[in-house]
């Protein structure tokens, strides 16, 4: 697959995730809109966080990263393309999900205590706790769901059908919006009221988690139809004592040790982030750090997902056949893509951060907005070193190089826990989510510089040569980008420092299509074309639309 080739694919996908991601981040504003950001939001995202943390616990870090190349070897190598294979670990899947989601169900009080600080139990605390037990027993049906669509999804991936995956959330985010919507209409939002700080009731812990629930189960049945076009059939096989399934389970084993690491770190900061909330009515707790994660996973979620998984059967194939140079040749220049989007909006968005914030999060209060700032200028230089660690691993995963991802991860995770251990205690509640922010970052600071030079000492070379000459372009372009932003911001400082929503959009939009002005005339100056192809590459799909 050439670079054209895999810059194409990663366009089929990066539509959808487009599309995917704005329907999401209405459902996030909608979301804070209702429920407002302090603890009654927290009750409602902790509760639905939870499935999604626990399914990654128990099976996502086999099902993403160790599947795909199996599949793809399966599809090469076996008279009927792979069909048994694939009907085994969705069956074996399916029966362990659906048990383990019956259990957890049954132990939703008890996987709580894990999750949420201390204060929960406190007695002035005994409602909001029966309040994030029922809600989350609503939710946790969703791990099953969680599963299938990914194990469906990397199926479809493998033979070369990327869309539907990236798709299929729009399902999800849809159904999401007019739960919202509905809550809004019955209940209203809570504004500045006390209610923000309230716990939740019967009726609506039933609307909140049924409608998060049957969201997650629209998604997953959206890929059905594409899975029988592609021309799999799945048949139920119970022979699991095949050879590659067991090889596919051993590969497994390290990937499973990397999720548990990365979860138990998460679980931290869920943890400190409950108490932010729990601890004080002008705290910041998850809601804050997820959606402000959710903002500065745009560019991670339109290139470099839809690059990443673009290359992976590719990265695969070279690593069966031993041309460890081609995969790091590879590498190295999907990264530069990458980073040609990830760079911009890591240096923008700490400029922009007031007015992103109150334009995502200020419908229902622009006062409610002010929470989210801190964090999100954080998260923009965060997700560089996360975007360099991503397509690290990806080379690690395509060469079954899973015992080393293990321990590249557990560096990274005892860094998380450690800074935030240390910095989230020392603070005021109100900066409960920035301090979680900068041990996010410090964490990936360390996976990035880590697996960057791990990798290149594998492979023998990630054209280490190219990305410096890339990363000093870019620098001196976007000095001036980021500049021109500024400019903008300061020129049109007198619409006040915390404006309605439409106004912090139109002026944040005019000072961030300032800075990408700037930023596209200076890669054509300079020739940085990791910028100039994608924009054109871009401009000939629209061109052909």
């Amino acid at each position: 697959m050439s670079d054209q080739r895999i810059l194409a694919s990663s366009a089929v996908m990066a539509a959808g995730t487009v599309v995917s991601r704005a329907s999401g981040y209405v459902r996030a504003a909608l979301l804070v809109w209702a429920l407002g950001a302090a603890l009654r939001a927290d009750l409602f995202t902790i509760a639905n966080t939870l499935p999604n943390m626990v399914y990654i616990l128990l099976a996502g870090g086999i099902f993403n990263a160790v599947l795909v190349p199996q599949l793809v070897r399966r599809i090469k190598d076996d008279p009927d393309g792979g069909d048994a294979y694939a009907s085994r670990v969705i069956t074996l899947s399916a029966l362990f999900l659906g048990t383990v989601t019956l259990l957890l169900v049954l132990l939703a009080p008890q996987l709580l205590r894990l999750y949420l600080d201390g204060r929960y139990l406190e007695p002035d605390r005994a409602a909001h706790l029966e309040s994030i037990v029922d809600l989350t027993r609503w939710c946790l049906p969703q791990v099953f769901f969680y599963g299938m669509y990914v194990l469906v999804g990397q199926v479809l991936n493998a033979r070369g059908r990327f869309g539907p995956m990236m798709w299929a959330p729009i399902a999800n985010n849809l159904i999401s919006m007019a739960m919202l919507v509905a809550y809004l209409v019955v209940w209203g939002s809570v504004g500045t009221t006390p209610a923000r700080y309230a716990p939740l009731s019967s009726s609506q812990e039933v609307l909140l988690g049924l409608g998060s629930t049957v969201g997650i189960v629209a998604q997953c049945l959206v890929l059905v139809p594409y899975l029988r076009a592609s021309g799999f059939t799945y048949r139920p096989r119970f022979d699991f004592r095949d050879p590659e399934l067991r090889k596919t389970l051993s590969l497994g084993v390290w990937t499973l040790l990397f999720v548990v690491v990365t979860q138990a770190a998460y679980l931290v900061v869920v943890r400190l982030a409950s108490g932010g909330t729990a601890g004080a009515d002008d705290g910041t707790g998850l809601t804050v750090y997820s959606n402000s994660l959710l903002i500065m996973m745009v560019p991670h979620a339109i290139v470099t997902v839809s690059l990443a998984t673009a290359i992976l059967p590719r990265l695969s194939a070279l690593a069966h056949e031993d041309r460890l140079a081609e995969l790091g040749t590879t590498v190295g220049s999907t990264l530069r893509t990458a980073l040609a989007l990830v760079l911009p909006f890591a240096v923008l968005l700490p400029i922009l951060a007031d007015d992103v914030a109150t334009a995502a999060f200020g419908w229902g209060d622009p006062d409610t907005a002010a929470a989210f700032a801190p964090s999100l200028a954080l998260f923009g230089p965060a997700l560089v070193f996360f975007t360099v660690h991503y397509f690290m691993l990806r080379g690690f995963y395509a060469m079954e190089m899973t015992r080393l991802v293990f321990f590249i991860q557990l560096a990274v995770s005892l860094t998380n826990v450690l800074v935030a251990t240390a910095l989230v205690p020392a603070r005021p509640p109100e900066e409960t989510a920035p301090m979680l922010v900068l041990a996010y970052l410090a964490s990936y600071a360390v996976g990035a510089g880590v697996s960057f030079v791990l990798l290149r000492r594998t492979v023998g070379g990630l054209e280490a040569p190219q990305l410096v000459r890339f990363l000093v372009r870019m620098a001196v372009v976007l000095l001036a980008a980021g500049a021109a932003t500024w400019l903008v911001e300061l020129a049109l400082s007198g619409l006040g420092e915390r404006p309605g929503p439409l106004v912090a959009l139109l002026r944040g939009g005019l000072a961030g299509l300032a800075g990408c002005l700037v930023l596209l005339a200076g890669a054509r100056l300079l020739r940085v074309r990791e910028v100039t192809g994608l924009v054109d590459t871009v401009a000939a799909r629209v061109r052909r639309g």
